[in-house]
């Protein structure tokens, strides 16, 4: 579910080490940038001569690399991103001059790398970008994606974003992105995707970062866990150096939120949105639910450990049946349900060197007489067709 966006031009002297970035909080699927507005393609390209990976700097095909690298040394998902137009491209501008009445970028480069990327690394997602300044009918998007869900290797596998023309996203894609950064902020009626970058000003590297443009671990955890209560998926965006470095505020990250996964992770992988997404008491409260077991289970994930020593939630309604425990600390908490609906959880006194983690608690509720919601918010668990998304969802 969630994954550094390995952006990457030139060398990487090791791509294990951008697959153990991967695997430190157990990330469901990686996205590579095979190539980026510049034009530049991380694989030999047929289309993109003296202007790829294997003819300058590092001369490898660094898609193939970490393709075949994640299929050996991981159970991920391999996805690839890539730019349909380019900034500098003297078709692309040739055809954006002529109000794209003519389309000779996109059948000289655009639409056969795309087949090439396909045929060559058969991705399990397929993560488009750059078409906003013409409509889909420009880049014969739906010529395509026709190809690619019946009669590609991929055909019952892989999986695309809403970004094929400046008139689909938001309205047409297997899973939606609609804007970067994109947070509805409620439930919406399609699988949808937040692809967000630790770098609060920049999805690639910069040399003069500073640390407070770099998010903590709590508002990372707070972007995460409000995604997946909404239903969303997230992808993480790093920025590597040149070299293919990862900056060590980023690994402490990553080592962080794997920290808190190890923990915590019951609450977020494979799990539901609940019936409430936020709580109407305390909002720095957000639900998420799972249905794998023989009772539903609902989760509170609290963004901040209560000041006093009792926690007030709107939403759960409780029986005498209901059990509410701290994830990661042993035994049950006592409860008193509210004549104004809701509960009063009593917050025990635990010693900082006993704390199941240090940021973002999460308690796990059983036997809650609320009424549960049974649809799974698992994007890549089964295929999603572009235009419209399957009923099992």
């Amino acid at each position: 579910m969630w994954l550094p966006n390995c952006v990457v031009f030139l060398d990487i002297p090791n791509i294990y080490v951008l697959i153990k970035y991967c695997c430190f909080f157990n990330s469901s699927y990686v996205v590579l940038v095979t190539k980026h507005h510049e034009g530049f393609t991380n694989w030999p390209s047929n289309h993109s001569w003296n202007w790829n990976a294997m003819d300058l700097g590092p001369k490898k095909d660094l898609v193939g690399d970490l393709a075949n690298s994640i299929r050996i040394k991981t159970n991920l998902k391999f996805g690839v991103y890539h730019s349909m137009f380019e900034w500098f491209h003297p078709l692309y501008l040739q055809d954006k001059a002529k109000n794209f009445q003519t389309q000779d970028f996109v059948r000289a480069k655009a639409l056969p790398e795309l087949y090439e990327l396909v045929n060559t690394y058969s991705p399990e997602i397929i993560w488009s970008d750059g078409a906003w300044e013409a409509p889909d009918t420009y880049w014969n998007s739906t010529e395509f994606l026709a190809w690619l869900y019946n009669d590609s290797p991929v055909k019952d596998t892989v999986v695309v974003n809403d970004r094929w023309g400046g008139n689909t996203p938001c309205q047409h894609g297997g899973f939606w992105n609609c804007d970067d950064r994109y947070t509805p902020g409620k439930l919406v009626g399609h699988k949808w995707e937040k692809c967000m970058t630790l770098d609060k000003y920049s999805w690639g590297f910069r040399a003069n970062a500073k640390l407070q443009d770099i998010l903590t671990i709590e508002e990372l955890l707070s972007e995460i866990v409000s995604t997946v209560s909404l239903g969303g998926n997230i992808l993480i965006n790093v920025g590597p150096t040149s070299f293919g470095e990862i900056l060590p505020v980023y690994e402490e990250r990553f080592r962080q939120l794997g920290s808190w996964l190890k923990v915590n992770g019951e609450a977020i992988y494979k799990t539901n949105f609940w019936t409430y997404q936020n709580d109407s008491i305390t909002p720095n409260v957000w639900y998420t639910s799972r249905t794998d077991g023989a009772q539903p289970v609902v989760y509170a994930i609290l963004l901040a450990w209560p000041k006093t020593s009792s926690l007030v939630l709107g939403h759960p309604a409780v029986t005498s049946n209901t059990q509410i425990s701290l994830v990661g600390y042993p035994g049950q908490l006592t409860f008193t349900a509210l004549s104004m609906g809701g509960v009063e959880i009593t917050i025990p006194t635990i010693p900082a060197n006993q704390m199941p983690c240090e940021w973002a608690w999460v308690l796990r509720m059983e036997n809650l007489k609320n009424r549960h919601t049974k649809i799974r918010s698992d994007a890549f668990s089964k295929n999603v067709r572009p235009i419209e998304m399957r009923k099992d969802f």
